[in-house]
Parts: C-alpha cells; structure tokens; sequence
C-alpha cells in the first residue's frame, strides 16, 4: 500500500500475554508491506525484573520499537491483552496511525484495565489467582484456553516459551480514548479463553467499522494463519488511507 508522495504504509503487530512477536510470522509470511513484529517488554529477562513492570512501561517498550522502525503511517494490529495496550499507543501516535484491528481483544473502557472487562465472578478469580500464584497459568489451563485448537506440537511450544506478564499491565487502568480511525474487530468463534459473550462486550466497548467472525481459537495466527492473513489484507485493502495498491518492498 502506498500513500500519496510515495509513503509507504507499515502494520504494527503487537501480541497477546505470554507470547513473542514471532508468533505472527506465518501470517506475514509474504506480505508486501513493511511490518513490525513488536515483542512486549523483557522476553528474556528473568521474571522478577518483568514483575515490577507498569502497563505504561509496556507501552513505553511499543513505542521504542515503533520509532526505532522509521515507518511514518500504520495501522496497529492486536491481540487479546494487547488491545488494550494498543489503545494507549494509538493515542501517542494519533497523527501517524490510520487503523486499528483487535483480533479476540480485550478492549476496557475508557480508565479501565484488562482485568475490568472480565464478568465479576472471573474477575474476583483472576485477581486471587494473580496475588496467590502470580501470571504464569498452569500448564494445563494453558493447553485448555489459548491452545484448544493447536496441534500437539503448537502447543508445546507455547508452553515451553510462555512468558509470566507484570500483574500491573493486567489490572493498570488504560486512561486513552479509542482511537479516531477505521477499527476492525476479528472475532474468534472458537475462542476458549475469551469467550463470544466477552467478546461481544468488547465489541461494544470498540464500536468497530466493521466486525469479522473467523472460526478459530484464541491463537488464529497459530492455528489457521492463511485465513487470518487473508481477513487482515481484506480489511487493510478496505482502509480508506489505502490508496492505489501497489508493490512495495517487504520489511519484516
């Protein structure tokens, strides 16, 4: 895609809790547009250190990534704790960032945290299991809510690499306002983790131009990565910022 005066447009991929940016690589596996495959803070770091991590320290590391890539105007891509991260970087870079798609994201409103869209009696859970045992789910929650639908192998390797967040990224408040730009919302049919009812809640948080139903679960860049690619190049060739479509070098 490329914009009057030549300037290419990038898509900014920003992952979900205990993952790593190159979850995304078979979705842009041939893509011709520049894109950044964010990784959230400390993937290598030890636990301890990552603990004391703010939502805003998270934000902070989005942000170095994206000025670090030189590309002026994109559109941010996010999954499910990253959507509401994703809302605070959209308003740093309210100028440059012309869309915004949330694929089983979980999107607060406005002052509230990723913990504050979850129904009250999940919320009261996941607080006692975050002050007991920390952000590292047992295996077997793992394997039964993001992984439902991996294969044998997937799914030992996102427990291997899983990566225990800061609690304060989970309960910091998300003081930004959705952002002013076409917004897609990728809705997972066969999501275990974030279920439709939740997701239909963030849909209304979102009020999105327009929603997609993909019949996955909660990793679609995992388990069917061709269709997700296929419903991002939709949606990305639906933005009006688009422009003539043309070939631009691919930056990956």
């Amino acid at each position: 895609m490329e914009m009057s005066g030549q300037e290419k447009i990038g898509v900014v991929f920003i992952h979900g809790a205990g993952l790593r940016g190159s979850v995304w690589k078979e979705v842009v596996d041939g893509w011709e547009h520049p894109v950044l495959l964010v990784d959230l803070p400390m993937r290598d770091g030890d636990d301890v250190t990552r603990k004391g991590l703010t939502a805003d320290d998270y934000v902070s590391c989005i942000q170095q990534q994206i000025e670090a890539w030189g590309v002026t105007t994109f559109i941010l891509v996010a999954h499910s704790l990253a959507g509401a991260l994703a809302l605070q970087v959209a308003q740093a870079y309210a100028g440059r960032m012309v869309g915004m798609v949330a694929i089983g994201a979980a999107i607060p409103q406005r002052g509230g945290s990723f913990l504050s869209t979850l129904p009250l009696i999940k919320r009261m859970i996941f607080s006692l299991v975050l002050r007991k045992l920390g952000t590292r789910p047992p295996e077997s929650v793992i394997r039964a809510g993001i992984c439902n639908d991996l294969t044998a192998e997937q799914t030992a390797e996102v427990v291997r690499g899983f990566v225990p967040e800061s609690i304060r990224v989970y309960t910091d408040g998300i003081d930004a306002p959705l952002p002013q730009v076409p917004r897609y919302y990728v809705r997972l049919g066969q999501d275990k983790e974030f279920s439709l009812a939740l997701q239909d809640k963030m849909i209304r948080h979102f009020a999105p131009d327009q929603v997609v139903h993909l019949n996955s679960g909660h990793l679609p860049m995992l388990s069917n990565p061709a269709e997700l690619r296929d419903v991002l190049m939709g949606l990305l060739l639906a933005n009006p910022r688009s422009g003539n479509q043309q070939k631009i070098t691919k930056i990956c």
